[in-house]
């Protein structure tokens, strides 16, 4: 798997708070859950990485909160 690269994100406290509670609800650490909507967006506007699709080990949770493959996850 690639390496994943850290970088400083600031936001409103309140903007905070709600994917807090988003996250949790989802059974996703903050982290996780802006990864996932970034990720969804990413595909939805048809940007996301060519490389991510074709990478078995690149892996995602779905909605259901169950993992499923990049590979085999179409939007």
């Amino acid at each position: 798997m690639s390496a994943r690269k850290p970088f400083l994100f600031r936001t409103d406290p309140e903007i905070f708070e709600a994917l807090q509670r988003w996250a949790a609800d989802e059974l996703r650490s903050v982290n996780g859950q802006i990864d996932y909507l970034l990720r969804h967006s990413l595909r939805q506007a048809g940007r996301f990485p060519q490389r991510a699709k074709l990478d078995p080990s690149v892996r995602e949770h779905s909605p259901d909160n169950s993992e499923s493959s990049a590979t085999t996850k179409e939007s």
